[in-house]
């Protein structure tokens, strides 16, 4: 990305995201800033909405931000959305591994996030999901998607797209932000 990019915001999932986690390792690489929640092991979908709507308005000159989202924090972009009156200030999402949070096995952490969110983004938004990730099936997935107007794309059975997955530095991931910085211009 050039000077004339976005800013970007990570936004890691319930329990943060790790050392080995592709997100964490953006931020060292390449100066991403991560959206720090205050409870990571209790999210309150309210309070994680309230302080997402609060960093983007830290910078009332800021460029519109590129939101890249892992697990939860894919949910929490469709519960701002669904509430903000400040959705210009984002110009896409890169949404990996939505969770489904209404399946019966969720941990009783995440039961504050029911229903999910499920309407059109305001901004463009691209799904990337795994054929076997243990907390969304597939057509949970591709529906979520559809629901936010997102593309929705398949990268195979790589499980839930963390630092367990093996993903490294994880290029291909920079190349989906790459293609949404480009053509949301």
């Amino acid at each position: 990305m050039n000077d004339a990019a976005p800013r970007v915001l990570l936004l890691p999932g319930w329990l943060d995201s790790d050392a080995a986690h592709w997100q964490s390792r953006w931020e060292a690489l390449h100066g991403f800033q991560r959206v720090q929640q205050a409870d990571w092991h209790w999210p309150r979908r309210g309070d994680w909405m309230a302080h997402l709507e609060e960093v983007l308005l830290q910078e009332p000159d800021a460029r519109p931000a590129l939101l890249v989202a892992h697990s939860l924090g894919c949910q929490l972009v469709a519960a701002w959305a669904a509430h903000s009156q400040h959705t210009a200030r984002v110009r896409g999402a890169l949404l990996v591994a939505p969770p489904d949070t209404e399946r019966a096995d969720m941990p009783p952490q995440l039961h504050n996030w029911r229903p999910m969110r499920r309407q059109r983004l305001p901004f463009a938004a691209t799904v990337l999901y795994s054929e076997d990730d243990p907390y969304a099936s597939p057509a949970c997935s591709r529906g979520l998607a559809a629901d936010w107007g997102a593309a929705a794309h398949s990268l195979g059975a790589v499980g839930h797209l963390n630092g367990d997955s093996g993903l490294g530095d994880w290029p291909a991931g920079v190349a989906w932000l790459r293609a949404l910085d480009e053509a949301t211009r």
